[in-house]
């Protein structure tokens, strides 16, 4: 029996490198590029679609210890994003073309996975499947979904497909950009220094930048998309701006660690622009990700000291995502609760982030994998970032789910007070990593 997987972004991807490491032999269903979802501008496996950033990658943040688990892990995407990083002061970003040449590469390349270029419209195959589709699949997998979250137990409730609003930032032409009028330099002088270009803004430039957010024209939401739910982890900007004067200087805007090389000055705010691929002739407009229409991200993002003559070759796009009720749904394999051998992987589940996505992915392919096997269960240990990923989409105690990043929160305490975060932080993952290492070595044995 071959094990099915509805999916090639990351955590369909994954897995299938996983589930296929183990020993069984994968069918990774990829519906483009017969069709293309909203958000796609491509046809590469594992397509990044928003930033080109995986986030911190020192052990002392949650997602960087996700990222180091999945590598110990032999990770399909963690390793090709190391492969393909770009500079990006104390995160892991990559080189989007590359990194999606190398995923598509290895999965083409695997002798127990089939890559079949097929939209998938329902699940009424028996067999084992992952549902990996992303968090905007098409009208007919959805109904597909519905129909078989209907037949399962929520609490004595229907169960309920739910939704929220994503966006992405723009990009621009590195050969357009003035940089006369800024500084390189990583926040904390972290990374290479030069990772970052900063635009610093006065008091009058950043009350322009927020009058501009306020008050030009923004897409009216269709009619699947009204009733404006937003993921709070990644908010468009113009929203940021609607909730306070100081709230963008205290996000994507803030002026911390980021004194000018030369004056010493710290600004009134900072507007950062990151490498978006090894070449760096391209830059990302970090945590600009907007619903402004594109005349007016024209017209608010060129005032910006040094954009005036902006080539710009992505403005930012807003569009739905779709996750199921994972706490009720789903159990710690990530598997519907019930009889039928159907995992959830990704963004639909709730887990957000590609890290996370990519998290799913493993998990899923390693016990389908193991079931199909006739192998015993394994639990992924709660101590790890992994766990903490199963954590937030096994809590019933929320009435709203809701999706969210990896976060220390998500991991149980030590039993001793440190007050020191930095120092917590560094056991915490000492602890996570010797409990991966033991789960690590039960992955290939029945």
């Amino acid at each position: 029996m071959r094990l099915r997987i509805v999916g090639g972004g990351l955590a369909g991807c994954e897995a299938a490198w996983q589930a296929a490491r183990i020993g069984v032999d994968v069918d990774l269903y990829e519906m483009r590029p017969h069709r293309r979802g909203p958000a796609h501008t491509g046809d590469r496996l594992a397509e990044l679609v928003c930033s080109n950033s995986m986030r911190g990658a020192a052990l002392e943040n949650a997602v960087g210890l996700l990222k180091e688990e999945l590598a110990r892990l032999d990770s399909l995407i963690v390793n090709a994003a190391r492969e393909s990083a770009v500079p990006a002061g104390g995160a892991l970003a990559v080189d989007r073309e590359r990194f999606a040449e190398l995923v598509e590469r290895r999965i083409a390349e695997h002798p127990r996975i089939t890559l079949h270029r097929e939209e998938i419209l329902d699940l009424d195959d028996p067999r084992p499947t992952i549902v990996a589709c992303g968090p905007l699949p098409g009208e007919a997998l959805l109904a597909a979904i519905d129909r078989i979250l209907a037949g399962s137990s929520v609490e004595g409730a229907a169960p309920r497909r739910l939704h929220y609003f994503d966006a992405a930032s723009p990009i621009l032409a590195a050969d357009s950009i003035d940089e006369s009028v800024m500084y390189r330099k990583s926040r904390y002088e972290k990374g290479d220094g030069d990772d970052y270009l900063n635009i610093p803004l006065d008091r009058d430039g950043y009350a322009q930048l927020l009058q501009d957010l306020r008050t030009l024209p923004r897409h009216e939401a269709k009619a699947f998309e009204s009733d404006g739910r937003f993921f709070e982890g990644c908010l468009p900007i113009e929203e940021m701006a609607d909730r306070g004067d100081d709230v963008l200087r205290f996000g994507p805007l803030k002026p911390v660690g980021l004194r000018h090389p030369v004056t010493g000055v710290t600004p009134h705010a900072v507007v950062q622009l990151r490498k978006e691929n090894r070449d760096a002739s391209a830059f990302n407009l970090v945590g600009f990700q907007t619903r402004l229409t594109w005349p007016a991200q024209r017209e608010a993002f060129e005032r910006i000291p040094g954009l005036a003559n902006a080539e710009w070759l992505r403005l930012g796009v807003m569009h739905r995502n779709t996750f199921i009720d994972s706490p009720r749904l789903l159990d710690e394999r990530l598997r519907l609760r019930g009889d039928r051998p159907l995992w959830f992987a990704g963004q639909i589940t709730g887990a957000e982030g590609y890290v996370e996505a990519a998290a799913c992915g493993a998990m899923t392919g390693i016990h389908a994998a193991r079931e199909m096997l006739g192998w015993s269960e394994l639990v992924v240990p709660p101590e790890c970032a992994l766990g903490a990923v199963v954590a937030h989409l096994q809590n019933t105690v929320s009435h709203d789910f809701q999706p969210a990043n990896v976060t220390w929160s998500m991991v149980p305490p030590l039993p001793t007070t440190i007050r020191d975060k930095k120092a917590r932080r560094a056991l915490l993952a000492e602890r996570a990593l010797h409990a991966l290492a033991e789960f690590s070595a039960r992955l290939d044995t029945p």
